[in-house]
């Protein structure tokens, strides 16, 4: 795998809390540690007394946290907010800033949210949400969407389906920063369950394309464009995988409890590795990118993988 320069915390700041790392006059990335399940990053950008955020947090608290940081650095009550993708850890904070930020996502990104409704309530029904009312993005694209926050431009890009149907990057061309939601987990597994797999690997070529030596990713600490190497060698180390133990009849579970991750050993969530196997051959099958997948099947595959131990949220 590629070496990747990894931003640290700001000195003082505690290795389990959620600190703030500017990057650019008006930009920041909001980091959640360690970045497992339901620990995601937000971008805040302000310029002209406007402030545009980039995703939320999976629970009021964390979102109200978010809302504090935006204040202590100084920025306007946020007026836009962008979503990179429908999972609750990056929308369900979004009632907390509405109805004063409009809500913006790919028109995929809205129907999934609506067709979700709480869905990390379901997953796991012990944490502690708060207050959370679905907040669907009520202005949305297709393709690109071009925003100006005071003299920053903020490009929405849509590069198809890959983690979810309705996906966002984030890209502020002028400053070399671009947020690419979860089409990257730093230091974490992919996870195509709700994408794609051939669609992830075509997003990691749209991302690299962009040229921003600046990568905030959805989860894990800010990086540099190092990290599309690991995340297309891991998806390449699907796809082969797939390939081999779909032609020999093998389920995505036994293909997975068998599997040598070698280099990957030391992502977090390895037990995701199953759940793209679901997917990958569900386009090896000839299924339409993204249809859904049997997800009681998938989850309780990755519980397996997981040790026989229900999967974790973090928040």
């Amino acid at each position: 795998m590629t070496s990747t320069r990894t931003i640290a915390p700001a000195p003082g700041a505690e290795g389990t809390e959620p600190y703030t790392v500017p990057l650019a006059p008006g930009v920041s990335a909001y980091i959640q540690p360690d970045g497992g399940w339901c620990l995601n990053n937000a971008g805040i950008v302000t310029g002209g007394g406007r402030t545009l955020l980039i995703d939320t947090a999976p629970t009021e608290r964390r979102a109200l946290l978010l809302r504090d940081a935006v204040a202590a650095g100084g920025a306007p009550r946020p007026s836009l907010l962008v979503n990179t993708h429908h999972h609750g850890d990056h929308t369900y904070g979004n009632c907390v800033f509405t109805p004063e930020a409009t809500v913006i996502g790919h028109a995929d990104c809205r129907a999934e949210v609506l067709a979700a409704g709480l869905q990390l309530h379901t997953l796991w029904p012990e944490v502690d949400y708060g207050h959370v009312e679905v907040t669907a993005p009520t202005l949305t694209y297709t393709d690109t969407l071009t925003l100006h926050i005071g003299d920053t431009e903020v490009r929405l890009i849509h590069p198809g389906v890959a983690h979810t149907v309705g996906d966002t990057i984030a890209h502020l061309p002028e400053h070399g920063v671009v947020f690419t939601g979860d089409l990257v987990f730093h230091g974490g597994t992919p996870f195509l369950m709700m994408g794609s797999l051939s669609g992830s690997l075509r997003a990691v070529e749209r991302l690299r394309a962009l040229d921003a030596p600046v990568v905030v990713p959805g989860h894990g600490r800010v990086t540099d464009p190092g990290v599309y190497d690991t995340v297309e060698a891991y998806l390449r180390f699907v796809e082969d995988l797939a390939r081999t133990s779909h032609a020999a009849g093998r389920t995505p579970l036994e293909a997975a409890r068998d599997a040598d991750l070698g280099e990957f050993a030391g992502l977090r969530e390895s037990e995701r590795l199953v759940a793209n196997l679901h997917r990958a051959y569900a386009e090896l099958e000839g299924l339409p990118l993204g249809a859904p997948l049997d997800a009681p099947t998938v989850l309780a595959d990755m519980q397996t993988m997981n040790g026989g131990r229900p999967i974790a949220c973090h928040a």
